[in-house]
């Protein structure tokens, strides 16, 4: 297929369908920032992103054939990227107050639906699992693809939603991320908050430019849950107080950082936890042997040093 054929594929079809029926169209587009994900991790932006703003061009803009069209993803339109061709946008987000009753299973449906099912004394591990999204304001809202799983597999706990995603970008920007990224997941991961200053609209090819993307992604995707906003200053800039949305969340980041270890040298883990540990002893073992399968007798200085080395 040409590209010109497939970046007005929908327009085209759109002239179809309303020509039969006799009316406008509703187009609904789910999860249109996927393949952006994808084209950003497997390094072909450039070109997805001039497809799609076309693309997205021809099917929303200037589209005469659309009554309505509604489009979802994890992440917020920005018209500064491919959305830029668009206009009379409407954006609501997790914080939005539109819509907000619109989303998963409340916590009296849950709970209702767990003593329906016999599992009634579990409430409160799954509220600790489970529960912890917020639209808007309303707050104690649980996934229904993890609930209906949990009640479907008679009462197992396990990261049913966090598992059936595709966490490659998550993973690439944490692990990829400055000291100070990491020291504030580990803050998250130990089950404390974090505060920062971010702004909601996220633009794929400038993640790596703002470490304070990584927390929009986080946010817009459900792993954190905000405890709290606050305007600052004179400009009355944002900032959010953060939080693990639960349990099931901090078990899908305890093993992607497991994960990053997996593959490594099994020396290179011992030292590792040997470090978390406050092992010195086992450090300087380590170390040592490093030394000597590193260093020739050539690389050191004319003189003997002066301060003994570990033992």
């Amino acid at each position: 297929m040409s590209r010109k054929r497939a970046v007005n594929s929908i327009n085209t079809l759109s002239n179809l369908l309303s020509r039969y029926y006799g009316k406008k169209i509703i187009i609904l587009l789910d999860e249109y920032d996927t393949p952006m994900q994808e084209a950003w991790l497997s390094g072909y932006w450039d070109e997805a992103s001039s497809f799609f703003r076309s693309f997205f061009n021809a099917t929303f803009k200037t589209n005469p054939y659309m009554q309505r069209g509604l489009i979802t993803g994890i992440t917020r339109i920005s018209k500064e990227s491919i959305f830029s061709d668009l206009n009379n946008l409407e954006v609501v987000t997790a914080t939005s107050e539109k819509y907000a009753s619109c989303f998963g299973f409340t916590e009296g449906e849950v709970f209702k639906a767990l003593d329906e099912m016999g599992l009634g004394e579990e409430k409160q591990g799954v509220k600790n699992w489970y529960d912890g999204f917020t639209f808007g304001k309303l707050k104690d809202i649980y996934n229904p693809w993890s609930i209906t799983n949990f009640i479907g597999k008679n009462g197992e706990y396990d990261a049913y939603w966090a598992d059936s995603s595709g966490n490659g970008l998550v993973n690439s920007l944490i692990r990829n991320g400055s000291a100070d990224v990491k020291k504030l997941m580990e803050q998250l991961l130990k089950g404390q908050s974090i505060e920062i200053e971010l702004d909601e609209q996220i633009i794929f090819n400038k993640l790596e430019e703002d470490e304070n993307a990584i927390w929009s992604l986080l946010l817009a995707t459900g792993y954190l849950r905000v405890d709290k906003v606050e305007r600052r200053g004179r400009l009355l800039k944002k900032f959010y107080t953060l939080h693990l949305t639960n349990m099931e969340i901090e078990s899908l980041f305890s093993k992607m950082v497991q994960g990053w270890f997996k593959n490594s040298q099994p020396e290179y883990n011992e030292f590792i936890k040997a470090l978390l540990n406050d092992n010195v002893k086992k450090m300087n073992t380590f170390l040592n042997k490093v030394a000597l399968n590193t260093f020739s007798s050539f690389d050191g200085g004319n003189k003997p040093s002066k301060t003994a080395g570990p033992v």
